[in-house]
C-alpha cells in the first residue's frame, strides 16, 4: 500500500498487505460510525458517515407502532439492546402484542424463557395485522441504497465492532463480559487477540453479525477504539515509548487500557452513566498504580471489572493518558490528550477496525 494506515510513530510497522478497500462499521448505542477505507486515498479523504445506530432505528420503529396501538412482530437477528429493547418492553407494558422469531427475541434477553415470561410470543411467522420490524446490528442493504445515488459501491471486505456482553447459561452478563475482558490480557495481551473472524464462545452479538455477513472481521467496540486511537501520532509515540493509558468514554461504557507497543497490560470497564470527572481520575490512577482489582472495582464503582497483567510493573510507567469517545467531555480539564485519529474522534473505532484487519493480515 502507498499510505500508512496509522502514523509514522505507530509501534507496529505498516504492512503492504492491506491494498483493498474496507467497509468498517463501529456500532455504538447512539451512532454507527461508518468508514469506507480506500488505500488509494489520503485517510482524511476516505468517505465516512455518522448515522443513528440500528438500536436507535429499531427503537424508533417500535415506538411508532406502540403510539399507533399496533401489534409488532420482530424478525431478523439478535442485536444490541438499549433503545431497542427498552422500546420493546414499553410496548408490552402498554398492553400491546409482541411476537418475535427466536433470534430476534434474544435482543430482549438471551434466555427465551425469560422473554416468554414478559409476554412475548416466540414464533417464526408474523400474526395477521402485525407490524414486522427487522432486527440486526447492521443493515448493509440500506447503506448500499443510500450511497448508490452518489455512485458509491460498498467494499466487499467488511469489519464490524459491537459491544457484546455475551451469554453463558447460569452466569450473569457482567460475569461473562468480564471473563471476555480478562481473556484480552491472556497470551501477553497481543493486540491481534482483539480481532476475530470467528468470535469467542458465548459472544452472541458478534456471532449474529457473523451469520449475516460471511467473512466479516469482528472486534469489541472498546478494543476498536483503542486501536483507532493509535492513529493519533501523539498517542502512537507515547504507546511505543513509556506506554499509554487510553480511555474511551462511550455512550454506554467507558473502557480503558494500559498499552505499550502492541501489547495490553491492564484494563477496566465502567458504565458511562455513572462516570464523573472525579471517578475517571480515580480509575485512571488506580489502573496506573495497580490498585484496581475486580472485587473492589465492583464494590466501589459501577462496572464490569478491572484486570492487570502480572508483569505490569516491569513495563510502566504509563504516565501518558489519552481520551476519546463521544462523552470525552467528562474528562476535559483533567490534563488528558484528546485523541483524534486523522482529525476525527468519532471515527476512532472504525479506524481501529481497519488496523485490526491489517494486524490479522500481518499474522
Amino acid at each position: 500500500m502507498n499510505k500508512n494506515l496509522l502514523s509514522p510513530h505507530h509501534p507496529i510497522t505498516p504492512s503492504p498487505s492491506i491494498d483493498h478497500s474496507i467497509l468498517a462499521i463501529d456500532v455504538g448505542a447512539g451512532t454507527q460510525d461508518v468508514l469506507l477505507y480506500d488505500p488509494a486515498r489520503e485517510p482524511e479523504n476516505c468517505l465516512k458517515l455518522v448515522l443513528p445506530s440500528q438500536t436507535q432505528i429499531v427503537g424508533r420503529r417500535v415506538r411508532e407502532a406502540t403510539a399507533a396501538g399496533l401489534p409488532i412482530h420482530l424478525h431478523g437477528e439478535l442485536m444490541g439492546g438499549g433503545a431497542s429493547s427498552d422500546a420493546m418492553q414499553d410496548h408490552l407494558a402498554a398492553g400491546l402484542a409482541l411476537s418475535a422469531t427466536a433470534d430476534s427475541a434474544r435482543t430482549i434477553h438471551n434466555d427465551l424463557e425469560r422473554v416468554r415470561a414478559l409476554g412475548v410470543e416466540i414464533r417464526s411467522d408474523a400474526p395477521a395485522g402485525a407490524v414486522v420490524i427487522e432486527t440486526g446490528d447492521i443493515d448493509l442493504s440500506a447503506l448500499a441504497t443510500a450511497l448508490a445515488p452518489f455512485g458509491i459501491e460498498l467494499p466487499r471486505r467488511v469489519a464490524v465492532a459491537v459491544q457484546d456482553h455475551g451469554f453463558r447459561p447460569g452466569a450473569g452478563n457482567n460475569e461473562v463480559r468480564f471473563d471476555y475482558l480478562q481473556g484480552l490480557l491472556a497470551g501477553g495481551g497481543d493486540l491481534r487477540r482483539m480481532v476475530y473472524t470467528q468470535p469467542p464462545a458465548g459472544m452472541t452479538r458478534m456471532e449474529a453479525v457473523r451469520r449475516t455477513t460471511p467473512g466479516v472481521y469482528l472486534m469489541d467496540t472498546g478494543a476498536a477504539a483503542v486501536l483507532g486511537a493509535l492513529g493519533d501520532p501523539v498517542v502512537a509515540e507515547a504507546a511505543s515509548g513509556d506506554g499509554a493509558i487510553l480511555v474511551n468514554v462511550g455512550n454506554m461504557h467507558t473502557f480503558a487500557t494500559l498499552l505499550k507497543g502492541r501489547h495490553l497490560f491492564g484494563l477496566f470497564e465502567h458504565h458511562t452513566g455513572g462516570i464523573t470527572p472525579e471517578i475517571i481520575t480515580a480509575l485512571v490512577a488506580g489502573l496506573r498504580d495497580a490498585t484496581l482489582d475486580t472485587e473492589c472495582f465492583r464494590e466501589s464503582f459501577d462496572g464490569h471489572g478491572a484486570a492487570l497483567d502480572p508483569t505490569y510493573r516491569e513495563v510502566g510507567p504509563f504516565t501518558f493518558v489519552a481520551v476519546t469517545g463521544p462523552n470525552r467531555r467528562l474528562a476535559r480539564g483533567l490534563g488528558f490528550h484528546e485523541a483524534a485519529p486523522y482529525g476525527d474522534m468519532m471515527l476512532a473505532g472504525a479506524w481501529g477496525l481497519v488496523e485490526g484487519v491489517r494486524l490479522l493480515a500481518e499474522g
